[in-house]
């Protein structure tokens, strides 16, 4: 089988080429607020959306014009892909999976791609990658970038310049290892498997979220573009990318201890976006306990819930595994000795004690069962071919209340 994978190294570039990179990057990100802009003024006149092919033409009289003419110094095929990420937002938008397409801003994920393997050279031996209109970049060689080589990303974040290299390569068909668990995400516990193993959170952002605020009022201090505000930014983007990096790594720890333990992951299908909305509501209806939801919303989205789910769906599928998802109505209220659903079962946030036959656990191990049981339901009835069945504990009509 086929194995895509990216591995991403630490340019070391000159002065020079930084420079050149940010211009590169600078000049994708006015190809595509460019470009979107068009597609709305076409859009609000009536007409359908341009496709990407119209759209490579309208590219080759941006760089031909004298007002821009300086497009031609940035490499063409970064700048076409530059278009293509813009088509794949509006199919995301078309197909109700993203929201509308927004402009880019400066400093705000700037990258550009080579989308050609064959205008790139990768010299591991030595440490170097040669790119168009920027020539041989030295890199920290970390690893081994194994398969051929398919495409290069030049990205910048926290002040330092990343490559990613993404390989395709044959690979055995792998032996799946372990059995079925499932898991309970939670705050107080990152997650709960249904075997009672435990991962606590690493809760990277409350740990650095005083030195933050301490560099952001620095930052606000300064009067703005100078050169001490400009070294108080570069302070603040570096405890963000410490923040984020402290987050992947143990995601990523994480993840793959389950996906190699296991055959078969079952997970919540939560809706994080829904979960940390903010209660402030409006100015005719202001919401309640405002503060509170906010800090709960802070300690959800410092979890990484999305990112874990992410990263164990292309692990187990490298191992030979899979990740269902099943919805997480009333897993933490049901019973799984009785199957009773009731929420005063669940009388602390930690503790749970059926109203119906006395049994108790951990909250969160009980979840964790639950949505074992409900994986396991769902996929006998799709291998039956049945309707989907509802979450553990629920009937029709029932609210859908989260666990």
């Amino acid at each position: 089988m086929q194995r895509l994978q990216a591995f991403k190294y630490e340019l070391m570039p000159t002065g020079e080429q930084q420079r050149q990179m940010r211009r590169f990057a600078g000049a994708c990100r006015f190809v595509f607020n460019r470009a979107l802009a068009l597609q709305q003024t076409h859009r609000e006149a009536g007409g359908k959306y341009i496709g990407y092919v119209a759209m490579a033409k309208q590219l080759t009289a941006w760089r031909n014009s004298a007002e821009t003419a300086w497009l031609k110094n940035a490499p063409v095929h970064p700048l076409q892909h530059s278009l293509k990420d813009l088509e794949k937002a509006y199919k995301n938008f078309f197909e109700q999976r993203a929201d509308f397409p927004r402009f880019k801003r400066k400093g705000q994920s700037d990258s550009f791609r080579y989308p050609d393997p064959k205008q790139i050279k990768f010299d591991q031996a030595n440490g170097r990658i040669f790119l168009p209109k920027l020539g041989w970049l030295r890199y920290r060689n970390s690893r081994e970038a194994l398969g051929e080589l398919r495409n290069v990303t030049v990205s910048l974040s926290g002040g330092r310049w990343f490559v990613s290299i993404q390989t395709r390569r044959e690979v055995e068909v792998p032996v799946p290892q372990g059995g079925a668990v499932g898991i309970d995400m939670g705050i107080v516990r990152f997650a709960t498997l249904s075997d009672g193993t435990v991962y606590a959170p690493i809760n990277s952002f409350k740990r650095h979220e005083a030195a933050l605020r301490k560099a952001q009022q620095a930052m606000s201090r300064k009067q703005r573009y100078s050169s001490n505000w400009k070294q108080a930014k570069a302070r603040v983007q570096r405890l963000h990318t410490r923040i984020g990096n402290a987050r992947r790594d143990y995601l990523h720890k994480t993840s793959t201890a389950i996906s190699q333990n296991h055959v078969l992951v079952f997970v919540e299908d939560l809706q994080v976006r829904n979960m940390s909305k903010s209660a402030a509501g409006t100015t005719e209806a202001p919401g309640k306990q405002v503060r509170a939801k906010s800090g709960l919303n802070r300690a959800i989205l410092d979890q990484g819930w999305f990112e874990f789910r992410r990263q164990l769906d292309y692990k187990l599928a490298w191992n030979g595994g899979h990740l269902v998802a099943v919805p997480p109505r009333n897993t933490s209220r049901t019973c799984p000795c009785c199957g009773h659903v009731s929420a005063e079962s669940r009388r602390t946030q930690e503790r749970f004690a059926c109203v119906e036959c006395g049994f108790e656990e951990n909250a969160d191990v009980v979840g964790a069962i639950n949505v074992l049981r409900a994986g396991h339901a769902r996929l006998a009835c799709e291998v039956s071919g049945a309707v989907r069945p509802p979450a553990a504990g629920t009937h029709r009509g029932e609210s859908a209340l989260a666990g």
